[in-house]
């Protein structure tokens, strides 16, 4: 049976995935209450892991040094609890060429603006990514949503293509990226 993980948790690395949230967003992230959402938040604030700033017209939350090494404690923790290590570091392994060819993708789009992104290539990482987070999914319950998350942003590239690669939306681009960000941060890696 697929793990759960603890809500002080996910709101620790919800706040690492999204680099700086508001609470509805981090709350947002992997479908928490609200309400305890800013609990966990304060409590983390005040053992320093996060910190809320605000700049023109944003205000958020972002983890602080002791906050990445307190996430990284406890997902290694996890990790190792629930004894998926390998699971997850053979999804990583599956993970980096997919990463390298959504990186030239996403790359080639940013630098040639106005070139018709490859819908097909996206397509196909997609249908890997349903691959991957099934796997992922069936040890640790947080990995869910990102395929379909993705499959959202590339329907939507169809007329709008900030959707690709746009930071402003939950772009493909957006989206592969914090699940590499999942990915090194359960397993401890290094980009």
């Amino acid at each position: 049976m697929a793990h759960q993980s603890l809500t002080d948790l996910l709101v620790l690395h919800a706040v690492r995935l999204r680099g700086f949230a508001d609470t509805a967003a981090v709350a947002a992230r992997f479908d928490l209450d609200a309400r305890q959402t800013t609990e966990e938040l304060l409590d983390a604030q005040a053992h320093g892991w996060v910190t809320r700033s605000s700049f023109a017209d944003l205000v958020g939350w972002s983890l602080t040094d002791a906050g990445r090494r307190q996430n990284e404690s406890r997902l290694r923790d996890e990790l190792d609890e629930i004894g998926a290590r390998d699971a997850v570091a053979a999804v990583h392994e599956r993970f980096l060429p997919l990463n390298a060819e959504a990186a030239q993708i996403f790359t080639t789009w940013q630098l040639g603006a106005g070139q018709d992104p490859d819908l097909r290539r996206l397509a196909g990482i997609g249908e890997a990514l349903r691959h991957l987070e099934d796997r992922l999914a069936a040890h640790l319950i947080r990995f869910t949503g990102y395929h379909g998350r993705f499959a959202e942003a590339l329907a939507r590239a169809c007329d709008d293509p900030a959707w690709i690669t746009g930071m402003e939306v939950d772009s493909c681009h957006r989206v592969w990226f914090e699940l590499h960000e999942d990915l090194i941060a359960t397993l401890n890696l290094s980009r």
